[in-house]
């Protein structure tokens, strides 16, 4: 299992958690109820907008109330507030305010108002929040009942336990917009199984930490302890800044502003910046110490014939028509040199020898940059049933902090992992993620994590030249073999005679249900 940090916040027992689940659910349930005939794309605006400004209304209340108590200090100096990483929130934009006047005709305008004025108080958050509300479209008394319906729930109180409470319920939602968007849900939110995986698996607690297609945030506060370990920012009471630099890049602008909300909610800063990673880098010259990405999959309209010369294509020219490789090479020329990546990618992207992408995989393995391949089960995502992949690459695999693991790859096979959580959705457990995390950190040479050992059809540890008998296929179930099947001692003559009573005593029972068929037809007038 991963280390954790310090945790100042309060126990989680499976009873909280339960209750923290009821909370999101019931309040997910009554929210969807209102959204009416509106499309889910443009309502999660207008819910997570609003979930927000309650958010940082209820922490400057709090924090405004410990100013009250202060002998010298000035709770309407919004100097006091930003002193102390809080947001200073206008008198016509805290949620009181917007809740007395719910059932105005006029609400949309006031909370468009209160957006604008927020926006206008925080330069942090200019460009960020919706201003939608006035909108003819938006049925205002259905506004007025979602407003009244978060009005219900409190946000200050114990500090962690506040952001915690509602990183949840915004994280939840944006799962449930997502589940209930299908494929465009897919483009803003990486379930958070898969999240917890990447994270727990690279340990990211003290660097500069990437994500050049960063969707709503996910990669950086979807790990509670990741979370809890480099929080900084509004309403946490303005503790010391945590050992790690955040870094992301979204080229949605949409999603862009849900990435910003989700960080700001979550108390944790850093830079993302809008536009395209490959044709607009906003961070040329960063060498991350972690990057953790989930790029689009098989995308075609990447322009690639713009960028046939690029100086990120070391290890050849990514195809016009399939950017899989370009992410590849993109990521691997912004690691530091002791630095490490985990990140989603299509299953074809282990195999595929189009258009030079076999020439380009074959060559990122003969410099001996990829560390770990997770082959994932499959229903994981929302934005396609097929399975995909996790890969892991090390800048430079000598024993800096870990083993000396050159001129060799661990492969998993975790396919059969997961359990189904609706009809169309499966997820990894925490066991199973601890499990697959483990593996790694086993195999790695981490003090902590035991011994490592090869398991027949789940691991397996290979050496390049084994990667190049298979022509450089990363497939996991090519290394990682069949399961081993237990042992059965069970004598063949006795087996025989258990399977063939068996058997006549399901002919015998089959034979009885056909005569108690009969008889019943027979009454109904249908018998021979």
């Amino acid at each position: 299992m991963a280390k954790r940090g310090k945790n100042h916040s309060r126990k989680q027992t499976p009873e909280t958690n339960n209750a923290h689940l009821n909370l999101e659910s019931s309040l997910w349930a009554a929210a969807n109820a209102l959204r009416g005939s509106m499309d889910a794309a443009d309502y999660k605006h207008v819910v997570l907008g609003l979930i927000f400004l309650k958010y940082i209304s209820d922490a400057f209340d709090a924090y405004r109330e410990k100013l009250k108590a202060e002998p010298y200090a000035d709770p309407e100096d919004p100097d006091e507030y930003r002193a102390k990483n809080v947001f200073w929130i206008p008198s016509e934009a805290r949620w009181e305010e917007i809740r007395k006047n719910a059932t105005q005709p006029d609400i949309g305008e006031r909370v468009d108002r209160a957006m604008r004025a927020v926006e206008q108080s925080n330069p942090a958050l200019k460009g960020v929040l919706p201003q939608e509300y006035a909108r003819p479209t938006l049925d205002k008394q259905r506004l007025g009942q979602l407003i009244d319906l978060f009005s219900n729930i409190r946000f200050d109180g114990d500090e962690h336990q506040a952001h915690d409470l509602l990183g949840r319920v915004y994280e939840y939602f944006l799962g449930q917009f997502a589940s209930t968007e299908g494929k465009k849900g897919g483009e803003f939110y990486t379930p958070r199984c898969v999240v917890k995986l990447l994270v727990e698996m690279l340990r990211p607690y003290k660097g500069r930490v990437y994500d050049p297609c960063c969707g709503s945030g996910g990669m950086f506060v979807q790990s509670v302890a990741f979370v809890r370990a480099h929080a900084t920012g509004n309403g946490n009471g303005g503790k010391a800044k945590a050992d790690v630099s955040i870094y992301g890049q979204e080229s949605n602008h949409t999603t862009w502003r849900l990435a910003k909300m989700n960080l700001a909610i979550r108390g944790i800063e850093g830079r993302i910046e809008e536009g395209d990673s490959f044709h607009n880098d906003r961070f040329p010259d960063l060498k991350a110490d972690y990057i953790l990405a989930n790029p689009p999959f098989n995308i075609k309209d990447w322009r690639g014939d713009q960028l046939r010369q690029d100086k990120r294509w070391k290890y050849g020219i990514p195809p016009v028509g399939n950017a899989n490789f370009a992410w590849v090479q993109h990521i691997i020329h912004h690691l530091a040199p002791a630095g490490v990546a985990g990140f989603v990618l299509a299953n074809g992207s282990m195999s595929s020898n189009q258009s030079g992408e076999g020439d380009i995989r074959k060559n990122i393995v003969e410099a001996d940059l990829v560390d770990c391949m997770v082959a994932l089960p499959g229903q994981l995502f929302y934005s396609t049933p097929i399975p995909a992949c996790l890969w892991f690459l090390a800048r430079d695999k000598r024993n800096h902090h870990f083993r000396n693991r050159q001129g060799q790859v661990l492969f998993i096979d975790a396919r059969k992992m997961g359990r189904m959580v609706d009809r169309t959705h499966r997820e990894l457990t925490d066991e199973e993620i601890a499990h697959i995390a483990n593996t790694y950190h086993a195999w790695r040479g981490e003090k902590d994590a035991g011994e490592y050992g090869d398991v027949p059809g789940f691991c397996k540890s290979a050496t390049l030249d084994e990667i190049r008998k298979h022509d450089y296929v990363l497939t996991p179930g090519r290394y990682v073999g069949a399961a081993e099947q237990e042992e059965d001692d069970e004598p063949f003559e006795e087996k025989m005679q258990r399977l063939v009573a068996q058997l006549r005593e399901q002919q015998a029972e089959a034979a009885r249900l056909d005569e108690a068929i009969a008889a019943n037809l027979k009454e109904l007038g249908y018998g021979a």
